[in-house]
C-alpha cells in the first residue's frame, strides 16, 4: 500500500516508519529534515521515498495546499496537524482519492474526566486551547465519516516517550534529569497531596503500533478514534517508587499542600498542574478489542528506558 506519512520523523514517525517499510509498504514521509530525530535504527529508512518540506512555511505562503494535491496515496498519516483550518486542507486534498486518513490526536483533547478508566465514547471537555483544537478536527473528522464517509480514524496519544524522549517525569515536569537525579540519590521530591494523582504515558513504538494496526484493520478503525496509552496509568508516588527503585532507593517523597509544592516548586508547578489536568487514566479496551492493540512497554519500562540512556550518555550523573 502507498502510505504518506506527514511529520514522519519526530516523535511517533522516527518508529511508525520502520514498521510501515517492514511491513511492506511503500512509504512517503513529508518533514523538514530526511532524517529520524529519535531512533537508532536505520535499516528501513533508505527505502522511504522523501518529500522535503516545512509545512508551517508553506502553509504561510499558500503553496501548503497544492503540494497536498500533487501527492497521492492510499493512505495519509497526518501526525503534526494541530488546528481544524489545517485539518481542512488536508481533508480537501485528499477526498475521494486516499482510501484511509489517519489523523494524531491527544489525550488532551479528553479535559478532565467524570469516571475513570476514561473511555473513548466518554464527554470531551477540553480545558485549554491545544485540547479544543484537537477536540474540533476530531468532531469535524467523525462528522465527515458519518455523513459523507471520508475515511477517517484518530490515534489519541497520552504522553509519548522513549528512550530519546524523556517522560514526563515523577513529579509532572518536564524538569530534564532535575527529578530524576534527586530520587536516585535519596534527595527529597515534593509532590502535593495525596500523591494519587496519575499519569499516563505512552512509549512512540505503542503509538506506531496502533497506527499500524487501525491500517491493518481499516474497516474496523473507520470513523472511530482510539487511546493510545500503556497498559495502565501511574500515580505520582507510583512513578517515584519506580525511578528510586531503579537505583535501589526509597523514594524520598515529601507530601505537601498545593500551595506549598507550588512555592517550592516556582514555575515548574505550572506544568505539574497542566499535565495532571490533562492525563486520566485511559482505557484501551476498545483498542484491544476492534485492533488488537497490545502495548509492548508499561510505565515502568518506559522509564528504565529513558533513564538507561541517560546514563549511558552522561546526561545523568549520580
Amino acid at each position: 500500500m502507498k502510505v504518506l506519512v506527514i511529520g514522519g520523523t519526530g516523535h511517533i514517525g522516527s518508529y511508525l516508519v520502520p514498521r510501515l517499510v517492514r511491513s511492506g509498504h511503500e512509504v512517503t514521509v513529508v518533514a523538514r529534515r530526511p532524517a529520524p530525530q529519535y531512533t537508532h535504527e536505520r535499516l528501513a529508512w533508505p527505502l522511504v521515498t522523501w518529500v522535503v518540506a516545512d509545512r508551517s512555511a508553506e502553509e504561510q505562503a499558500g503553496t501548503w495546499t497544492a503540494r497536498m494535491a500533487s501527492l497521492d496515496a492510499e493512505a495519509v498519516m497526518d501526525l503534526i496537524c494541530y488546528t481544524p483550518e489545517q485539518n481542512r486542507v488536508m481533508v480537501e486534498a485528499f477526498a475521494g482519492r486516499t482510501a484511509h486518513f489517519l489523523h494524531c490526536g491527544t489525550i488532551w483533547a479528553y479535559g478532565p474526566p467524570d469516571r475513570l478508566p476514561y473511555r473513548e465514547s466518554d464527554p470531551r471537555r477540553p480545558i485549554d486551547d491545544y485540547g479544543i483544537q484537537k477536540a474540533a478536527i476530531e468532531a469535524e473528522l467523525i462528522r465527515l465519516y458519518q455523513t459523507e464517509g471520508f475515511p477517517a480514524t484518530i490515534i489519541h496519544p497520552g504522553h509519548i516517550s522513549g528512550r530519546r524522549w524523556l517522560p514526563i517525569d515523577p513529579q509532572g515536569t518536564r524538569d530534564g534529569v532535575g527529578v530524576y537525579g534527586k530520587l536516585a540519590r535519596g534527595e527529597p521530591v515534593p509532590l502535593p497531596e495525596p500523591g494519587l494523582q496519575t499519569l499516563h504515558h505512552v512509549h512512540g513504538d505503542d503509538v506506531a503500533q496502533l497506527f499500524e494496526l487501525a491500517l491493518t484493520h481499516r474497516a474496523q478503525a473507520l470513523g472511530e478514534s482510539f487511546s493510545a496509552v500503556a497498559p495502565y496509568a501511574l500515580t505520582l508516588l507510583a512513578c517515584c517508587r519506580c525511578v528510586a527503585g531503579l537505583f535501589g532507593r526509597e523514594p524520598n517523597v515529601e507530601l505537601l499542600p498545593h500551595d506549598e509544592v507550588a512555592r517550592r516548586m516556582g514555575d515548574g508547578w505550572l506544568c505539574t498542574l497542566d499535565h495532571l489536568l490533562h492525563s486520566p487514566c485511559c482505557s484501551i479496551e476498545k483498542g484491544q478489542r476492534l485492533l488488537g492493540y497490545q502495548p509492548r512497554f508499561t510505565t515502568e519500562e518506559i522509564y528504565a528506558e529513558a533513564l538507561d540512556h541517560l546514563l549511558e550518555s552522561g546526561q545523568l550523573v549520580i
